[in-house]
């Protein structure tokens, strides 16, 4: 007979691994809640309050299916897997199994498909990386009918990436569904594809990254096919698709904070490369997002004081830190307000850039997005605030506070498809002030009513 003791041991053992190979398609109960702002008043919509290491995929790529019923996110519930939350039930189920890594990506046509890369679970070379293609449809279906099957049922590998290339999860599906997009940081692969006599930039600034050569390579969804798109001499960040255009990408030269020249565009079969914004060596320029068929949305930060001034948001002699990166000297004279800063949109035909808006005060909008109808804009700021701009007027409002700039990452807001609500991610229910929730937020009805 067994000891007490290890039988213990053993249900530990089984929970353990129980957590760590749960299924896909398992479900979790509603944690949903609707809470009042507490500075604002608008009703917040928390579809997750418990904390499981939750949070949103990035701005700049859809957050909600195809149908609009369900949101994507990252979450601990199991360790290293994606979980889809039904905005309306606010009922869960597990939508990946085997792990993924970067950025996860939902077809918007064509019904519900997320596509991700991942390591090979079977192991192997590090190195090598898998592109898989979930069908949803299925997963919701059968999860809710109770009849869950194997994970190759709805999880289908589209190709194997080979080692030399280095693929990371920095990457994009197009908006037909026909190509996905992803980072080479295979430095030997990127740079024997750039022109002769390229100069390979070295690292910038005082997180010292920045450097390549880096590259872009696709896969078709359909047949695997690889090609490559562009190479570069700077490490690439944030590629992106532009989900009213086919064949059209944005990404960024990443430094962890201020860029030479952060933002770039490039066709999906290479041709045309350009800055999407030229920056001045004053501008601060992060946290691009396409957010139309024919705009980008992007911040020029004004988070710095200007030298010799005195900050009055700051007792003298302090220093700025905690919720206020990027104030080290070494970053340059880039970042105060001695120039023009604040939501910028930029037209990728025109070329035209706008400032739809900046706060008053403290360090300006942060990360931005904008509706689809080109009626609003939204940004945060380092204090967590949420800020909603009228494009055609100009009115701003802080929509929603009280998001703790203690949290773990940024409230990064999106705005949905149809442009009626934003998604964040909120530590405002934490009791560490850090761990955060999947929340959405209304655009006010009197602002909807509003004429375009």
């Amino acid at each position: 007979m067994r000891s007490k003791s290890t039988l213990f041991l053993g249900v530990l053992l089984s929970l353990a691994l129980g957590s760590a190979w749960a299924q896909i398609g398992q479900r979790f109960p509603s944690e949903k809640r609707v809470v009042k702002d507490p500075v604002t008043g608008t009703p917040l919509t928390f579809l997750t309050t418990k904390p499981h290491g939750d949070s949103k995929i990035y701005p700049s790529h859809p957050q909600w299916t195809a149908d609009g019923k369900w949101l994507v996110f990252r979450s601990n519930r199991v360790k290293g897997e994606a979980i889809a939350v039904n905005e309306r039930s606010g009922e869960m189920v597990q939508v990946t199994e085997g792990g993924y890594e970067g950025m996860l990506n939902l077809s918007q046509s064509g019904g519900n498909k997320l596509y991700f890369l991942r390591k090979d679970p079977a192991g192997g070379d590090p190195k090598v990386r898998q592109v898989i293609e979930v069908d949803l449809d299925r997963v919701f279906a059968d999860s809710k009918a109770r009849v869950l099957k194997s994970a190759d049922v709805y999880q289908r590998v589209i190709a194997t990436l080979p080692a030399e290339l280095e693929a990371y999860g920095d990457n994009a599906l197009d908006a037909d569904n026909q190509w996905f997009y992803f980072r080479i940081q295979g430095k030997d692969y990127a740079g024997a594809r750039l022109p002769a006599g390229t100069k390979i930039e070295p690292p910038f600034g005082p997180r010292r990254m920045g450097a390549g050569p880096h590259a872009i390579g696709k896969v078709n969804v359909k047949t695997g096919e690889f090609k490559d798109v562009v190479s570069v001499p700077f490490q690439i960040g944030h590629i992106q698709s532009n989900l009213w255009s086919p064949g059209e990408l944005v990404f960024s030269w990443e430094t962890g904070g201020k860029s030479p020249q952060r933002t770039w565009t490039v066709k999906g079969d290479g041709s045309g490369l350009r800055p999407l914004y030229p920056e001045a060596s004053y501008e601060w320029v992060t946290h691009e997002a396409i957010i139309g068929k024919d705009e980008v949305a992007l911040a020029i930060m004004g988070h710095r004081p200007v030298p010799g001034v005195e900050d009055p948001a700051r007792a003298p002699g302090t220093e700025v830190g905690g919720a206020n990166p990027g104030q080290e000297t070494s970053w340059g004279n880039s970042g105060t307000r001695e120039k023009p800063t604040g939501l910028a949109i930029v037209n990728l035909r025109t070329r035209e850039m706008t400032i739809a808006g900046q706060t008053h005060k403290g360090s300006g909008l942060w990360h931005v997005h904008g509706s689809p109808d080109g009626r609003f804009a939204v940004g945060d700021d380092f204090n967590r605030d949420i800020y909603l701009i009228d494009r055609k007027t100009r009115e701003m409002i802080r929509l929603s506070a009280g998001h703790k700039d203690t949290a773990r990452d940024h409230p990064h807001p999106t705005f949905s498809p149809d442009g009626r609500k934003i998604q964040i991610q909120s530590a405002m229910l934490a009791a560490d002030g850090r761990e955060m929730s999947i929340c959405v937020i209304p655009v006010p009805k009197a602002w909807l009513a509003r004429k375009p």
